[in-house]
């Protein structure tokens, strides 16, 4: 064969194979949550397609650099590929096998994905793998409008141990998380955000006093950067807001879903289940179906009420 036909014939190739690979990478996906309920995973917008690229590109060009692979694996779950991600963390762990970051973001997407055992499983390895660490703050994938970080490698890695223990119902360790999560960092986001946790599983639990107890920190002068759900629902259940004040959500965004679980919650361990049960059933129409609080409806949905697909 001509050589220059060949070479022709290789780029030619070479480019559907990489046309191929994109196209891949943009075909809607989708995922059906334990309840049915089917979404449809949205194509990214611009800025977050390039930073993807960009976090790829870097890989590719250096993918033994620890950075590169946990921004690729981050890059990639905001894009809604939380199994490819997941790829991405398993081969860095290969690499990397005591790299708390690694099991901490694995960890995180398992609980994406419902798979809260082996979310478990990761988050407790890096907990082990943090002893006797200096804690630092952790980059925000998303920054937000301050562009101040507000949380933790420490922090995080407890919270989302609290997380994956909440939602197999297993509420004392989930507690004990979340308070190491609490005495991880003293910034007020990180307060807020593990407070409203220790109080629900206090009063799950049907301590009340203990519960009163954990919103000693709440005030009503705290400095919010992020997590402003949270913080209104601490100072609600200190009684320092109204329940109408928290009223006025709609349903879609992780935030939103934080303020209906905490008060779908509040209905609950306040013997108003029927009430509950309609406004957890209403969270599942909602199109956040990874957020936490929408995570948190459905699995009390399946342990209490018994919903199934």
């Amino acid at each position: 064969m001509n050589r220059l036909l060949l070479v022709a014939l290789l780029f030619v190739i070479g480019c559907k194979e990489i046309k191929k690979e994109i196209s891949a990478e943009k075909v809607p996906q989708q995922f059906i949550t334990p309840l049915g309920k089917k979404f449809i995973i949205p194509e990214p917008t611009g800025k977050m397609l390039a930073r993807y690229e960009k976090a790829k590109k870097d890989f590719e060009n250096n993918p033994n650099d620890l950075d590169n692979i946990i921004w690729y694996g981050r890059r990639t779950a905001y894009l809604g590929q939380y199994e490819k991600a997941i790829g991405i963390y398993s081969d860095g762990i290969k690499r990397y096998p005591s790299e708390s970051r690694l099991y901490r973001h694995r960890g995180h997407r398992y609980i994406s994905l419902r798979r809260y055992d082996e979310a478990i499983q990761d988050l407790k390895k890096a907990s082990e793998l943090i002893e006797g660490q200096k804690n630092e703050m952790e980059a925000d994938g998303m920054p937000n409008a301050m562009n101040i970080p507000v949380s933790s490698r420490h922090g995080n890695i407890w919270y989302h141990l609290g997380l994956a223990y909440y939602l197999i119902h297993d509420y004392q360790k989930a507690f004990d998380a979340y308070l190491k999560c609490r005495e991880s960092g003293n910034n007020d986001d990180n307060v807020v955000s593990s407070t409203h946790w220790l109080y629900m599983i206090q009063r799950r639990l049907g301590n009340e006093a203990l519960a009163m107890e954990m919103l000693e920190p709440i005030t009503l002068d705290a400095k919010i950067i992020e997590n402003k759900s949270y913080y209104d629902l601490c100072k609600f259940y200190k009684g320092l807001i109204p329940l109408d004040s928290l009223s006025n959500t709609e349903k879609g965004n992780a935030s939103s879903d934080a303020v209906l679980y905490g008060l779908a919650n509040w209905h609950f361990y306040n013997n108003d289940k029927t009430k509950a049960h309609e406004m957890m059933q209403g969270m599942m129409a909602g199109k956040a179906w990874s957020s936490f609080g929408y995570l948190a409806a459905e699995s009390d949905l399946i342990e209490y009420f018994q919903d199934k697909n």
